[in-house]
């Protein structure tokens, strides 16, 4: 099933709906990228804000997630 990567938080939420695999979970984080980067925000913001303490993922997690996020936002150029 492929998904179209999010142009809005809006399109981000909706992907709720859809059963988590790996393809949705790929989507949904170059969409938080490209919604991100439409809104002027920095690299250095977006993983600040994934390394933040959090009770949803330990420090491992956020780690690991902030090093994909910083493979999309490369990608992107």
């Amino acid at each position: 099933m492929n998904y179209p990567i999010p142009d809005s938080p809006q399109e981000i939420f909706a992907l709720r709906q859809q059963p988590v695999d790996e393809e949705l979970v790929a989507v949904v984080i170059a969409g938080v990228v490209k919604v991100v980067r439409a809104q002027g925000q920095s690299l250095e913001e977006l993983t600040a804000q994934v390394l933040a303490d959090d009770p949803m993922l330990d420090i491992q997690q956020r780690r690991w997630l902030s090093k994909v996020i910083t493979q999309v936002w490369d990608s992107f150029y």
